[in-house]
């Protein structure tokens, strides 16, 4: 957010006029509806006003977003927005000058309510900026190259920050590690373990060259120093110049695919996430490819990827899109998926990060 205290050179009537001309304006407020829908009442809550008929929905419905909104706010914004409330509800009875000064009065409260509000999430939205600035900073700007292998990254968040990590180092000449991690939960408190995350793989990944001992010590790492709920899931691999074989070590995340002359299979599944048992042991996986293979390693933002009608992407549409991967190069390969599922989306808002590592074989 820039600052604008100054005032801005574009004058508001032509703010406005630029905002009609973009179009969009019924599907923009029907989708502001849904999420207002969505945010103010749980889906306990929702799935009992389906079954109700539209008219006693309707008031039912209206009672509780008004009410969790009510609660949502601070104690004075509270206060003022009841009051606003009982003075719009009295005002008819005084009737007259009365009845146009209480209304005034309610939507001068209203308003200012409405300001504070705003204050307080334009000063939220320019920390969360700075935050996906460091984020963004902290994660790779370019794919890796490697002889014998066609190596494409690539990481988007649901919100202003991430959950997902993708990443990868050099460990010497001839060797490279790469990571997909998957904190759980969204936001901002997600991103902070993210980075947790990064930094500590980054920090003692040449001192493990078994991966089955990085993974306990990440583990146990977690287990010490980590918050409740706040588990990781993680794919980390390796790769050597003109090697065939992939090793990898896999806690709690969905097992890679192999794609080999469009046949698919899935790997074995891995071991608990990150920071639930302190004492649980991981084991190192490989993996050997043939010229022209895949192995794709995605977080479950993609088969969970919702459109508007609350649809999943699923592992079916999933395994049936990877299929198309043949002659295809590994970023455009990974473009093309990103397209099909973004096309299945559609204008639904991201439901959650959603994150994938290609890696193709050369020879």
């Amino acid at each position: 957010m820039t600052d604008d205290k100054s005032g801005s050179k574009e004058k508001i009537h032509e703010t406005l006029w630029n905002d009609l001309r973009r179009g969009g304006i019924k599907r923009s407020i029907r989708k502001d509806f849904k999420d207002i829908y969505i945010f103010y009442l749980d889906a306990e809550s929702r799935k009992r006003f389906s079954e109700m008929k539209r008219v006693r929905r309707f008031f039912h419905q209206t009672y509780w977003i008004l009410r969790n909104l009510i609660l949502k706010l601070r104690p004075v914004r509270r206060l003022l927005l009841v009051l606003s409330l009982i003075l719009v509800i009295y005002s008819p009875k005084t009737g007259g000058s009365d009845m146009q000064v209480l209304i005034g009065l309610a939507y001068i409260i209203l308003f200012m309510v409405l300001m504070l509000e705003l204050k307080d999430k334009l000063l939220a939205q320019d920390e969360l900026a700075i935050g996906r600035a460091v984020q963004s900073a902290l994660m790779p700007e370019d794919n890796p190259s490697l002889p014998g292998w066609d190596c494409w990254l690539f990481t988007q968040s649901a919100n202003e920050v991430g959950g997902d990590l993708v990443d990868y180092i050099f460990l010497d000449d001839k060797r490279l590690g790469l990571s997909i991690g998957d904190v759980a939960g969204k936001g901002l408190g997600a991103a902070l373990v993210t980075a947790k995350l990064q930094s500590t793989i980054r920090a003692i990944v040449t001192h493990f060259p078994l991966l089955s001992k990085l993974g306990s010590e990440l583990n146990r790492i977690f287990c010490r120093d980590g918050l409740p709920q706040r588990f990781v899931s993680l794919v980390y691999l390796e790769l050597e110049a003109g090697s065939k074989k992939i090793r990898f070590m896999n806690a709690g995340h969905p097992p890679p695919i192999h794609i080999q002359k469009g046949k698919i299979k899935e790997m074995a599944q891995g071991e608990p996430a990150l920071g639930i048992m302190s004492k649980t042991a991981y084991k190192e996986h490989s993996i050997r490819l043939e010229k022209g293979d895949f192995l794709v390693v995605y977080s479950d933002g993609v088969t969970e990827a919702r459109n508007e009608k609350g649809e999943f992407y699923g592992d079916k549409r999933w395994l049936q899109l990877l299929q198309k991967s043949r002659n295809l190069s590994a970023q455009t390969f990974g473009e093309k998926l990103l397209v099909e599922i973004q096309s299945f989306v559609g204008d639904a808002r991201p439901s959650d990060d959603l994150s994938l590592i290609l890696l193709k074989y050369t020879g």
